[in-house]
C-alpha cells in the first residue's frame, strides 16, 4: 500500500472527519478572534445605548474579513493527514479582504442608519409605525449580507455580482433565507440573554450552520455560474 493511498483511507472515516471539523473549528475559531481583536476588545466594553451604534459599527469592520476566512476555512476541511486550518484561513484571509470590505462596510453603515432611526423615531420626525417596516428592511439586509458574505468567501466574483446574486437568492431558493432567518434568531437572542463575547465563542459553529444553511444556494451557482 502506497503512502498516498494510507493517507486517505486514515482520513476517510467518520470519525477522522468529525475530529478534523473539532480541530479547525477550534483553530479557525481563534484566528478570528485574533484578527478581529481590536474591535472586540472595544465592543465588549461599550454599553447597550444607541448612541454608541456608529462605534459598533466601526467595532464590527474587521469582523467581516475575519468571518469571510472562517467561512472559506470551513469549506475547506481536510482529513486528519494533512489539516492546516491555519494556512488556509490566511490565504482566505488576504484573497477576499477588499471584496468582502466591499460588502461589509456598506451593509455596516446601512444597519447602523436603520438601526438609528428605529432607536430615534420621534427625533427623525417618524410615526411610531414606521418600525415595522424599518425593521422588515433591516432583516431584509441582513439575509441580503449574509448571502453576500458566503458567496464573496467562496467564489471570485466582482463586488456588484456579488450584491446581485444576494439579493436574487433571497427569493429563488426560500430555504436559504428562511435557514438563515434562524441563524439570526439565535444569534440576536444569545447577544440579548448573555453578551457579545458568547456569540464570539459560538462564532465557528454558527458559521458552519450557515454554511450547511447555504449549501443550496452554494451548489446551484456552482452549477449555473462556475460550471
Amino acid at each position: 500500500m502506497s503512502v498516498a493511498t494510507a493517507r486517505r483511507e486514515f482520513g476517510s472515516g467518520p470519525l477522522a472527519r468529525a475530529a478534523a471539523l473539532i480541530y479547525t473549528l477550534l483553530a479557525a475559531g481563534l484566528l478570528v478572534l485574533l484578527t478581529a481583536a481590536p474591535g472586540l476588545a472595544v465592543l465588549v466594553l461599550l454599553s447597550r445605548d444607541a448612541s454608541n451604534l456608529p462605534m459598533v459599527a466601526a467595532c464590527a469592520l474587521p469582523l467581516g474579513p475575519a468571518v469571510s476566512a472562517l467561512l472559506y476555512t470551513l469549506h475547506r476541511v481536510g482529513d486528519l493527514t494533512d489539516l492546516r486550518p491555519a494556512r488556509v484561513f490566511w490565504h482566505g484571509y488576504r484573497a477576499n479582504f477588499r471584496g468582502v470590505l466591499g460588502i461589509w462596510l456598506p451593509l455596516l453603515a446601512w444597519l447602523t442608519v436603520l438601526t438609528l432611526n428605529l432607536t430615534h423615531l420621534p427625533a427623525a420626525g417618524l410615526p411610531g409605525w414606521w418600525a415595522v417596516p424599518l425593521a422588515l428592511v433591516a432583516v431584509a439586509a441582513l439575509l441580503w449580507g449574509a448571502n453576500a458574505l458566503v458567496i464573496t468567501s467562496l467564489f471570485a466574483f466582482r463586488v456588484r455580482d456579488v450584491a446581485r446574486l444576494a439579493g436574487r437568492y433571497l427569493t429563488r431558493i426560500p430555504s436559504v433565507p428562511l435557514g438563515v432567518l434562524g441563524l439570526l434568531a439565535v444569534a440576536g437572542c444569545g447577544t440579548a440573554l448573555w453578551s457579545e463575547a458568547v456569540l464570539m465563542l459560538l462564532l465557528p459553529v454558527l458559521a458552519l450552520a450557515l454554511l450547511r444553511t447555504s449549501q443550496p444556494m452554494i451548489n446551484d451557482i456552482q452549477k449555473e455560474f462556475t460550471a
